[in-house]
């Protein structure tokens, strides 16, 4: 047996072992019992342990050493696992599985802060949070940017300095064109209640015509939608709300996008480290073109709009075009995953500097509901009415995600110079879509990106897949367009 050989044999192990832990956040996340919280916590802390001793183990740093790369598989393979293993020899494994129970607990007691709108019942949990990943980000870094090295965690190559700019690029044109259309009349708004189970109905028949395998899935409710796993068992969730079916719908859209990524993925890769998606942000490219490029689009809203007749009867929408512009209808709100397309990388350039200041100790956990409303007022133009509007809605900050917020927006980017990419390479897609048929795209997007999983490093995966580096200007000029039209601009 070749060191290389005997190296994935046990990185095969240890993949297993990931995916069993991510199941346990799964189950926290849509049936758990809240009574379980304690134990569930020491479980995530124990998975957390195991996991960190096979990363450090002597034996990697040994095989490492004598292996050879055979081919690009290899390559990657040996990439992979020799960064993995470098980041967390570099973690005290008391603090990784510390961790893990504190981020577990966190979360419980974000749930129930958000639920009491009771910011001050969250802030000493989160400082727990903060103190720990700074400890971990400045024991990884050295003498680098400690928030870099959480930001490798989720995109690797990229740094703050580099997203700085790129945000900054983006800011003034978002902030314009959001000024312009507010400017306007809006489109008809939906209105009227619409039933749970229907939705969940319409809202399955969506995940199958963009190619979710239910058979390796099931589709569960929660509170924050999310994909986990990879291979052959990718789950999904959605949520619904009675008043506002496109939350449902494109919620489930969305998260499919992320699952056909990991569904989508080379066989040949499974239980190894290219067998999942290479970057958070190129994560997000697929789940961002599938919900926005292909489901917000003219083509395939004219599908959906029939669907919805079908199942809730009259709708209050006039005809298809009306319905497209309701459906990418403009309008104020808090709520980062029900913001518009225009709106959305407002919010998460606003977490990405309050994040960024957290953790070099420019912002203090006690003053971040002040920021955090400051800044949203100067973006917005109106102010935040509740701690669930604001500081409290997102999951990310109580399970320690620092770093992620980022991706999102590097995701409409990717997902920019993607959309124009598979445009020119399938011109006549508007006559699939309007069929409710988006496998020309879905394929494109699995042929181009998704088989390989994490064989070249994110950059390197939109350049193959498009031509050229990653660049902003593709997703703004879509955004112009696209809403220029709808609002006469």
């Amino acid at each position: 047996m070749t060191a290389y050989t005997a190296l994935m044999a046990f990185q095969r192990e240890t993949e297993a072992l990931g995916q069993i832990a991510g199941r346990l956040g799964w189950d926290q996340e849509t049936m758990m019992p809240t009574g379980a919280t304690p134990q569930r916590a020491e479980e995530h802390a124990a998975m957390a342990g195991i996991l960190h001793a096979r990363r450090i183990d002597p034996r990697v740093a040994d095989w490492l050493e004598a292996a050879e790369a055979t081919d690009d598989v290899a390559a990657a393979n040996l990439r992979h696992i020799r960064r993995d293993y470098e980041r967390t020899a570099k973690v005290p494994a008391a603090l990784a599985a510390e961790l893990a129970k504190t981020t577990s607990l966190a979360h419980r007691v974000w749930a129930q802060s958000r639920a009491d709108e009771d910011v001050p019942a969250f802030l000493p949990m989160l400082q727990k949070v903060v103190d720990l990943r700074r400890e971990e980000a400045a024991a990884i870094a050295g003498n680098a940017d400690p928030y870099d090295a959480l930001l490798d965690d989720y995109e690797p190559g990229a740094t703050g300095d580099s997203l700085h700019a790129m945000f900054a690029a983006l800011r003034p044109r978002l902030v314009a064109l959001r000024a312009a259309i507010l400017d306007q009349p809006a489109p008809a708004a939906l209105t009227g209640q619409f039933d749970a189970a229907a939705q969940l109905a319409l809202s399955e028949k969506l995940a199958l015509a963009f190619g979710y395998r239910v058979e390796n899935g099931r589709i569960d409710q929660a509170v924050h939608p999310f994909s986990s796993g990879s291979g052959l068992d990718v789950r999904i969730t959605t949520r619904t709300n009675p008043a506002d079916p496109f939350n449902c719908f494109y919620s489930t859209i969305h998260e499919v996008g992320h699952a056909a990524y990991e569904q989508g993925i080379d066989a040949a890769h499974l239980l190894t480290p290219l067998g999942r998606g290479v970057s958070m942000g190129v994560h997000e490219s697929q789940s961002r073109i599938y919900e926005n490029q292909l489901g917000r689009s003219r083509a395939f809203t004219g599908w959906l709009y029939g669907q919805m007749r079908d199942q809730f009867g009259d709708i209050g929408i006039a005809d298809e075009d009306a319905f497209f512009a309701t459906v990418n209808r403009i309008s104020n709100g808090f709520i980062r995953t029900e913001a518009d397309e225009v709106q959305y990388n407002l919010h998460v350039l606003l977490r990405f500097d309050l994040e960024r200041a957290l953790m070099s100790g420019d912002l203090t956990v006690n003053d971040l509901e002040a920021a955090w409303n400051d800044r949203f007022a100067a973006d917005f133009g109106f102010a935040v009415d509740k701690p669930s509007n604001g500081v409290l809605q997102d999951v990310h900050w109580s399970e320690g995600l620092f770093g992620y917020f980022p991706t999102y927006t590097l995701g409409n980017v990717y997902a920019g110079c993607l959309n124009v990419a598979m445009r020119a390479a399938v011109p006549d897609l508007d006559d699939d879509l309007a069929r409710g048929d988006t496998s020309r795209a879905t394929g494109w997007l699995r042929e181009n990106v998704q088989q390989f999983g994490g064989l070249r490093t994110p950059v390197e995966t939109i350049t193959h897949a498009t031509g050229a580096a990653p660049n902003e200007a593709p997703l703004l000029d879509y955004l112009e367009d696209k809403f220029g039209q709808i609002y006469g601009l």
